[in-house]
């Protein structure tokens, strides 16, 4: 079921994704060679905890999923393209780093994701990034009123296509509000005039995820969580939480 949230639902939402944010912001803060995984997801973990928000990521178990996720982050390195466990491993110098992050605040959810690098780039990744968040604002500049979710699907598939990416069949976006994942799902690829009527009030969770070796095909780690590509090749990850509104898409989760 869709729901369609009232303006003063939005502006709580814009609250938990001002957290979201921090958190992200925290979490990169911290990211340096050498540093492990962990210590990042303590650092979004304690801007959580001072604004007296909860992780929707803590806990969560969907029905792929053999175990709880046991981090406020997920932390995803090189060729993992999501879902990483934030643990011991340590940052190595070129490393690509993907965050994720969600907070529920005051009974509403935000959602987001950033990638970036650590210590010296390689310039593909650099490009991939690039590309990773010109098909984000591709989908964002398609969320308009009387628009189709298929419009947002096309804009982000069509940049992914051109760039020579791949991206992981079955995952994309979600609706999002009183819970991190509601309807309708957004796929990161489409046909425009198609699929659920965008209107005022909807929220979505956009996140294309590009694949740099150009295939869709990923496996997924023994943890049961973390999604790598099948070629080794590096991936990333950018999200952000939009409102549909009658004065254009309205990003939640900018600082």
């Amino acid at each position: 079921m869709v729901e369609i949230k009232t303006d003063t639902a939005l502006d709580m939402m814009r609250e938990a994704g001002r957290v979201v944010a921090h958190a992200l912001a925290a979490a990169r803060e911290a990211a340096a060679v050498g540093v492990r995984l962990r210590e990042l997801d303590e650092a979004a973990r304690g801007v959580l905890t001072a604004a007296g928000a909860r992780s929707p990521f803590l806990g969560y178990r969907p029905a792929f999923a053999p175990v709880p996720f046991p981090a406020v982050i997920c932390a995803s390195v090189n060729d993992a393209v999501v879902h990483g466990i934030p643990d011991d491993h340590r940052l190595a110098d070129g490393d690509l780093v993907s965050i994720d992050c969600g907070a529920e605040l005051d009974g509403w959810t935000g959602d987001a994701a950033i990638s970036f690098t650590v210590g010296t780039a390689r310039p593909a990744d650099l490009e991939l990034i690039a590309a990773t968040q010109q098909a984000l604002d591709a989908g964002i500049a398609a969320a308009v009123v009387g628009h189709r979710v298929g419009d947002i699907s096309h804009a982000i598939g069509t940049v992914a296509r051109e760039g020579g990416y791949g991206m992981p069949a079955d995952f994309g976006g979600h609706g999002i509000g009183r819970r991190m994942h509601e309807d309708p799902h957004i796929p990161n690829r489409g046909r425009p005039g198609r699929g659920f009527s965008l209107r005022h009030g909807l929220a979505l969770a956009i996140e294309p995820m590009l694949m740099a070796g150009g295939r869709d095909e990923y496996r997924t780690d023994p943890d049961g969580w973390t999604l790598r590509t099948t070629d080794g090749s590096r991936a990333a990850h950018i999200e952000h939480t939009v409102a549909i509104t009658e004065d254009g898409p309205r990003i939640l989760t900018l600082p």
